[in-house]
């Protein structure tokens, strides 16, 4: 079965998401991983990726941003790459490979799991992110801890389970004070 990855850039110490147009997103977007990300474990982490998900909202701007970018190096990986947008008010989608999952999560989600081995990424957005978590669809999360207290924003883990167990499974520094997080959700087998 396929394991369902969330990705979470740009989260604050504070437990806030880097909003466009904030100092927060400046500052993010300063730091030379946003602005070309070159780590090749995460590059192919992506690149191995079965299917990208992702909310409507997160698939407009990625799309735009890919498709406007050629040389931005996901360009590379998600413009071929098998996307699903999951959206009750989205009707056709123009970017290549790309579905729309209109139908039950749940369902939705099974059927890309029950396929085979592997991993689906989900990269947001925040509706998303927090209808899997109440859904308990989420295996693993990773979070990109920036060094930064914004004090205002889009908190990631509100209307989700008060309860919510994670594992920890690694914790990565890198040089500009970034902390990628890997946490597992624990499962009964």
């Amino acid at each position: 079965m396929r394991k369902l990855i969330a990705t979470v850039f740009n989260y604050s110490l504070d437990g806030l998401l880097a909003d466009e147009g904030t100092d927060f997103w400046k500052f993010c977007f300063d730091l030379p991983e946003n602005r070309e990300p070159a780590d090749q474990a995460h590059l192919d982490f992506l690149r191995n990726a079965y299917a990208h998900v992702m909310g409507r909202t997160a698939y407009e701007g990625i799309s735009a941003g890919m498709r406007a970018s050629a040389d931005h190096p996901f360009a590379d990986i998600l413009n071929p790459g098998r996307k699903i947008v999951f959206s009750r008010t989205l009707k056709t989608a123009d970017w290549t490979n790309t579905t729309i999952a209109a139908g039950d999560t749940t369902e939705e989600i099974d059927k890309l799991r029950l396929d085979g081995d592997g991993h689906i990424i989900v990269w947001g957005g925040v509706t998303l992110w927090r209808s899997l978590m109440r859904l308990d669809l989420i295996d693993e999360l990773r979070l990109s801890m920036f060094p930064y207290i914004s004090g205002a924003g889009t908190r990631l883990f509100d209307g989700v389970p008060e309860s919510y167990q994670l594992d920890l499974v690694s914790s990565t520094p890198s040089s500009n004070g970034i902390v990628y997080l890997r946490y597992q959700r624990p499962r009964d087998l």
